[in-house]
């Protein structure tokens, strides 16, 4: 396409623009005064916006379609850079450092700032878990939202009957969700593709139905409330001291999936998951059980969940089933694909900004969403990698092969 007929097209698409959204930007009703105001100058603003996004859009379209990718050339800075992380001990000395500067961020933000962080990282221990079904596994789940409140549901059950101690129960909502996992894999693991992502949607829903209604455990829609907040060895903390002590047991828990999960991509059950995704005939050709496999990875997942569900609970002191509903699951799911499917560091990019983007922009309140929607859009046309994509690992074999 030459740019004459690209810049007419967008013409096109700006005045369709214009037309559609006049009665909205242009005319401004005060019903109170019973006054009409008319805001020309949003014809021309909308118009140019509208025509500079079509035409880049169009632009980029015909790019991918020719072939051409954008490629970064690397910076002399980068360069260096790059130089010296892979110096021995450089990159040890570089992440001890970054620990210690997460580590102190509760201790110089405000309990506002802290709190909302602490939610970005349960939403990454949620997208790092996801990430084993969706990015290593190729397994669309779109119920994992329901893994999320088993493992909040545990803790709260047990805490309100039992007594059972926030310790106890991190553990507990884990093995209760890796079973619950393990239930609804059982039988919906021999489907896949969009047949599986609907049986799944199917089992969060009915999760969520069932809390609601079971009103002798779940207390309904009302949901649980005064769920107490953990403690250190019987020392309970004031509400700031608390915010912090949740805040590090996240970070804890955090690091200690990401280590998880690093060690099973490189195991040989990782690579086995790794080969159900890209083809899974010649997976089982080469005498891998799929089933097995599948039922490992959506146990690992389900469990993970738990254990971030048990800290959504004892972080927020309240949950009802509202707090697990599908848009939860949706937006975990985004947490994934936004920051690049099978990437770890991709995985925290994505949760940091779904989480954390929305509450910077507070400013623009009614724009938010269109906004994420937007970028969402742009993800998914120009970089449907993700931001940060997988890099495909390559084996190689050393030495001379033909004499053996």
């Amino acid at each position: 396409m030459s740019n004459i007929e690209i810049l007419k097209k967008s013409a096109i698409n700006a005045l369709l623009g214009v037309l559609l959204t006049f009665p909205i930007t242009v005319i401004k009703v005060n019903t109170i005064d019973r006054e009409i105001t008319w805001r020309w100058y949003m014809i021309l603003l909308v118009g140019s916006v509208v025509f500079l996004i079509s035409f880049l859009w169009i632009k980029q379209l015909e790019r991918q379609k020719a072939g051409v990718t954008f490629k970064f050339k690397e910076s002399k800075i980068g360069q260096r850079y790059h130089t010296t992380i892979s110096k021995p001990g450089v990159l040890k000395s570089v992440l001890i450092t970054a620990l210690v500067l997460i580590t102190a961020i509760p201790f110089i933000t405000s309990p506002y700032t802290t709190g909302i962080i602490t939610s970005a990282l349960i939403y990454i221990i949620l997208g790092l878990g996801l990430n084993i079904v969706v990015g290593l596994g190729g397994l669309l789940n779109l119920g994992y939202a329901a893994y999320f409140g088993v493992g909040a549901y545990t803790y709260a059950i047990l805490n309100m009957n039992f007594g059972v101690d926030f310790w106890v129960a991190l553990p507990l909502g884990g093995i209760a969700s890796a079973l619950f996992g393990f239930i609804v894999g059982l039988p919906v693991l021999r489907l896949k593709g969009d047949y599986l992502a609907i049986v799944t949607l199917g089992f969060g829903e009915m999760t969520r139905i069932v809390t609601e209604n079971f009103d002798s455990l779940t207390n309904g829609s009302s949901g649980i409330a005064k769920i107490p907040k953990p403690s250190f060895f019987g020392h309970t903390f004031g509400s700031f001291g608390s915010t912090r002590y949740i805040y590090l047991i996240a970070l804890a828990v955090v690091i200690l999936v990401i280590f998880i999960v690093w060690r099973m991509e490189n195991s040989r059950v990782g690579r086995s998951w790794v080969a159900m995704r890209e083809d899974d005939i010649a997976c089982e050709s080469m005498g891998i059980d799929l089933h097995k496999s599948k039922l490992t990875l959506f146990i690992i997942s389900a469990a993970i969940a738990g254990i971030a569900g048990v800290l959504f609970a004892a972080k927020n002191t309240f949950i009802n089933p509202q707090s697990f509903t599908v848009w939860e699951s949706i937006m975990i799911l985004c947490i994934v694909v936004l920051g690049g499917k099978g990437s770890v560091r991709g995985v925290i990019l994505g949760a940091l900004i779904i989480i954390l983007l929305p509450e910077y922009l507070r400013a623009f309140q009614q724009y938010r969403m269109l906004i994420f929607g937007f970028l969402l859009v742009v993800m998914m046309v120009f970089r449907p990698g993700g931001i940060i994509q997988n890099v495909r690992k390559v084996y190689k074999i050393e030495g001379d092969l033909t004499n053996e």
